[in-house]
């Protein structure tokens, strides 16, 4: 093997590493919300994307973006959210094309009943992935980085 497929191979390794990490914390996740909440993971990332816009909203290709969805899958949980009342929808005044969504009064109850949830599963998922010695390298990297924001 040359000095070429060496970098090849561990930056594959790498990446089977990340992949395997985010299973398991996604299915630690999805199980909590869903328990707990009544939420998926992707339902408490849009809920939690349009949070952090300070009263604001986003269009539906910003949070396309903020939940890695395609336009379409987008537009298919945006329907599901708002006919849970947990979002809405509203038509741009500058440019009658443009569809913004907001959280209601009833997402933002529920996105703070749901944090707590998902911020506790988030710190035990990276401490049992920290137990892993193939993912304990980068599990403690990420717990590192996500202990400021909810200490």
């Amino acid at each position: 093997m040359g000095i070429g497929d060496d970098a090849v191979e561990v930056r594959a390794h790498g990446w089977r590493t990340l992949a395997a990490l985010h299973a398991a914390i996604e299915a630690a996740l999805g199980q909590a919300l869903e328990d707990e909440a009544g939420l998926s993971v992707v339902e408490y990332t849009v809920l939690d994307a349009l949070s952090r816009q300070d009263g604001w909203h986003m269009r539906m290709q910003q949070l396309s973006r903020a939940a890695a969805l395609s336009p379409s899958a987008t537009t298919r949980l945006v329907n599901r959210l708002e006919e849970r009342a947990l979002l809405q929808r509203i038509l741009c005044a500058d440019d009658r094309r443009g569809i913004y969504t907001e959280l209601t009064t009833a997402g933002e109850r529920l996105l703070e009943r749901a944090r707590p949830v998902h911020d506790r599963t988030l710190e035990a998922a990276l401490d049992e992935a920290e137990q892993t010695p193939e993912l304990a390298a980068l599990a403690r990297s990420l717990h590192e980085l996500t202990r400021p924001l909810h200490a």
